[in-house]
């Protein structure tokens, strides 16, 4: 077999890597999810898009089916333990299983301290840590018995290094990466791996909406000169995702182009 030929036998198994396998995305509707979403989609798995938005996730369901994959739209609130628990039986009737789980929903509600109201900060907290425990929860009962499963946080470098104004954000992804670390260390025996992505600045509907100035003076801190992209974080979702890192567990990625560096 020449050079060629073999580099396109292993393209071909790596695009078959997650076959037959079913994978969650909350917050999947659109933006970092749906890139997620996709990515894990073109490797062979079974694709849940879940989103609060119903409209959002079914359209972003049927536009996936439309480019060949196995998709089915679940509509869920993840701060409401009710509707995770209808998820996940939704999912186990449909599918008999859940291999990957991507803890991605959340929110930002961007304040100083003294200026930050309990409601920003409970809001951000229950939708980007307390989700991430409940979902997982739901999840890992199936994960556990079937001795396999990837958990997936996306995290953020706020959590990392703080950042300005983002207090409640900070706090909740820095929570989430305690998280993921724990769960990992519980869940080993079982086949079950934990790993979060920490975002840097990545090009989406939030970022695009601050001014230049304010794009110009991240991008002077970031060492490669440019925002990520939703396919940025994809990429590194994937990796974790793969059955071939399965020695892999309790890590922390940044995709920040080298912010903070």
């Amino acid at each position: 077999m020449s050079t060629d030929q073999m580099t396109k036998a292993e393209t071909l198994d790596q695009a078959k890597e997650l076959k037959d396998q079913v994978a969650i995305v909350t917050g999947s509707g659109r933006g970092i999810g749906r890139s997620i979403a996709e990515k894990l989609m073109a490797h062979g798995a079974k694709i849940v898009i879940s989103d609060i938005n119903e409209e959002l996730c079914n359209q972003t369901a049927s536009e996936l089916q439309a480019q060949g994959g196995e998709v089915i739209a679940v509509p869920c609130n993840v701060t409401v333990t009710e509707t995770i628990d209808k998820m996940v039986e939704a999912v186990n009737a449909k599918w008999g299983r859940i291999d990957v789980l991507v803890n991605n929903a959340g929110i930002t509600r961007d304040a100083l301290i003294m200026r930050m109201t309990e409601d920003q900060w409970q809001a951000v907290i229950d939708t980007n840590l307390t989700s991430a425990f409940k979902v997982t929860k739901s999840v890992l009962k199936l994960m556990s018995k079937q001795r396999y499963g990837r958990v997936i946080n996306i995290a953020s470098t706020s959590g990392v290094h703080g950042n300005f104004g983002q207090v409640n954000y900070a706090a909740a992804k820095c929570g989430l990466i305690g998280f993921t670390k724990t769960v990992a260390l519980e869940y080993a025996s079982r086949n079950v791996t934990a790993n979060a992505v920490a975002p840097g600045f990545i090009d989406t509907a939030m970022t695009q909406a601050l001014s230049p100035e304010v794009i110009k003076k991240i991008l002077d801190k970031v060492p490669t000169g440019r925002m990520g992209t939703p396919e940025d974080i994809a990429n590194a979702v994937l990796f974790f995702a793969r059955p071939s890192s399965s020695y892999v567990t309790a890590q922390v990625l940044e995709v920040s182009g080298g912010l903070y560096t």
